[in-house]
């Protein structure tokens, strides 16, 4: 079965011009503009989001020397539900998955405001 290209909405593809102008005035890298197009014309070749334990959430925590307040913060979550991420009884998913996931591998440096 044959399956049709899918043209980019219309929101795509402002968004696909406004990185297009990015690139050109060399406020995006390559990489940086490669993947944007990957993403938004259909390119299937997404990396793999690890699972998440409570001590790896932690670890990630410590290793950035805050407080489950300050972290919470910083992710834009309650300090309850990283708690809760942390003892287990709950488990990341969706966006907060993907961002400790990045934090993980990058650091906390990589979503605070300079």
């Amino acid at each position: 079965m044959a399956t049709k290209n899918k043209k980019p909405s219309r929101l795509a593809q402002a968004m696909l011009e406004t990185a297009k102008d990015m690139r050109s005035a060399e406020i995006l890298d390559e990489a940086a503009y490669a993947k944007i197009t990957m993403r938004h014309l259909g390119v299937k070749d997404k990396g793999e989001v690890e699972p998440l334990t409570g001590e790896d959430i932690r670890a990630v925590r410590e290793q950035a020397h805050m407080s489950q307040a300050v972290f919470a913060h910083h992710l834009n979550l309650t300090t309850g539900y990283v708690s809760q991420l942390e003892r287990g009884a709950k488990r990341p998913t969706g966006a907060v998955l993907v961002l400790l996931n990045v934090i993980r591998r990058k650091g906390i440096e990589v979503i605070l405001m300079e």
